[in-house]
């Protein structure tokens, strides 16, 4: 971790201070020198680091897309494909202990220590420089956030559930400065929670709000973005009063959603043939929603309007694979989610064309993000979440209503309702499900399997092939691979990248 933070260290130096933004206002009129030895001196050069979007709107967290019941990985399917699927992606899919922790393509964990290095950079200047007292004071807000959020990402992919039972286990290595003396060893998981929520209230302080001259600025701290962001935590500390709090916050100020029925289109059509050479071939044409046209330009992906802050869920495979159990979660004829973002045939696109075998995959933004950032959406999500599990199931479908209004085609299928606060919860966490696959679920089962309520828990289990550190061994019979309520897997395996680079002072996590 020591070397792996200096290395951050050098580019963030070298690289993110100098990078002015791609999308949004330039603040430095000169970059300064590409040295090490950089000299950060106005409150400008600061923003020009903390406006750099390319260093924080990526999250490439595999836990996430591989390890939940959204995603799908049979045998039927890698047999259609083998060389489509990675092994790294494969072991994610089974929980793997044994042979992730080698895999040197993981580095989600270096890349949240990245930001939280920037915004060390970010506090570590901000009352050092000139420029006005308030463009300090939104700094520093700004960076506390950052690392709140970073922390959080970190603490619910490589660390065990936060309760009472886990809270002397081990947590993260804390950093709050840029020194390299700072112990690197993992602190326990009760001090990593106070970190976050210390960093919480000081970016709570924030007084900037999302909307500025009239157009919303998705890709830095706001108000709205910091109670977003506060609503996602409390609600996965099970504390629906705060959750409720932050999320009615977040929507007073900022409510607008984008409109399926009249905002989402399909763009550019791809076409393609199956069965080459054989008697079968055919060309299919797949049907892709406009978002997915540009992959290189942010414009579209900033410009989301129901960001409160932009963060994507990045897929470096370019297949979200959806389980059955997702697809039959939606109306697959009214709800216009399934329309755009359930791309029929995408199997195609991945190369399983001879045999050609057809599967759908989930599309957003190009074919590799997803919008993780905390929305206008996922607000409503969390605030008539805290109405059913408080009683107050008919209010939570009023609201939940409001979002199904902007999802569906108009029709008596958009309004639900609730005969109980059991069936109130239910409805809204598949609600939740269809708004928000891949990006939000690992976290969810998580909180669903450590709360009160046994109703909502999640047991994990494939059948599949077995596999090694290079191998899927298919030759051999399928078995059975289960991640159950209470497993130590549900914190991931840490890179021995890190434990290497720290001297052995980070440990992994005990299985």
């Amino acid at each position: 971790m020591k070397l792996r933070y200096k290395h951050s260290i050098n580019i963030v130096l070298l690289l993110s201070a100098v990078a002015v933004l791609s999308s949004c206002d330039k603040y430095l009129g000169e970059p300064p020198s590409k040295t090490s030895s950089l000299v950060v001196t106005t409150t400008d050069q600061l923003n020009a680091l903390l406006n750099n979007t390319s260093t924080f709107y990526t999250e490439g967290n595999r836990t996430a897309i591989y390890s939940t019941d959204d995603y799908y990985m049979g045998t039927d399917l890698y047999n259609a494909g083998p060389g489509t699927f990675t092994i790294a992606g494969i072991e994610f899919a089974m929980w793997d202990i044994n042979y992730l922790p080698d895999d040197t393509r993981e580095i989600f964990w270096s890349n949240e220590y990245k930001k939280i290095f920037t915004a060390n950079l970010a506090l570590e200047y901000a009352d050092k420089v000139s420029g006005p007292d308030a463009d300090k004071a939104t700094i520093k807000a700004d960076a506390h956030f950052v690392r709140a959020y970073s922390y959080w990402e970190l603490a619910n992919t490589y660390c065990l559930p936060y309760t009472d039972a886990n809270k002397n286990e081990a947590g993260l290595p804390i950093k709050n400065s840029v020194s390299f003396d700072e112990p690197v060893a993992r602190q326990p998981l009760s001090k990593v929670y106070e970190q976050i929520e210390s960093d919480l209230n000081e970016a709570l302080r924030i007084t900037l709000p999302l909307v500025q001259n009239g157009k919303p600025r998705h890709w830095r701290a706001s108000t709205a973005a910091v109670r977003g962001f506060a609503a996602r935590y409390w609600l996965s500390r099970n504390n629906y009063t705060l959750a409720l709090k932050y999320a009615d916050s977040a929507l007073t100020e900022y409510s607008t959603l984008v409109d399926y029925n009249t905002n989402m289109r399909y763009g550019r059509d791809v076409s393609l043939t199956i069965n080459p050479g054989t008697p079968n071939a055919q060309t299919v044409t797949l049907k892709f929603p406009y978002t997915h046209d540009n992959q290189t330009d942010l414009t579209d992906m900033i410009g989301w309007k129901e960001f409160l802050y932009f963060r994507m869920l990045t897929h470096e495979s370019w297949w979200y694979i959806p389980s059955q159990a997702l697809l039959n979660l939606y109306d697959q004829t009214h709800d216009l989610r399934y329309k755009y973002h359930m791309v029929q045939n995408y199997s195609y696109d991945r190369g399983l064309i001879k045999p050609a075998y057809s599967y759908p995959g989930y599309i957003f933004f190009f074919k590799d993000r997803i919008p993780s950032g905390p929305t206008v959406a996922e607000m409503l999500l969390i605030k008539a979440e805290c109405q059913a599990r408080t009683g107050d199931y008919n209010s939570a479908m009023n609201t939940l209503n409001i979002l199904r209004a902007k999802r569906m085609t108009p029709g008596a299928w958009v309004d639900l309702t609730a005969s109980s606060t059991d069936d109130g919860i239910k409805k809204v966490l598949e609600e939740r499900r269809r708004e928000m696959p891949f990006s939000q679920r690992w976290f969810d089962i998580r909180r669903f399997n450590n709360n009160d309520d046994p109703n909502d828990d999640v047991s994990l289990s494939r059948t599949f092939y077995p596999y090694n550190i290079s191998t899927v061994m298919t030759t051999q019979a399928p078995v059975e691979y289960s991640l159950p309520k209470n497993s130590r897997r549900f914190a991931a395996p840490l890179p021995r990248t890190e434990m290497i680079s720290s001297n052995g002072l980070i440990q992994q996590n005990s299985y």
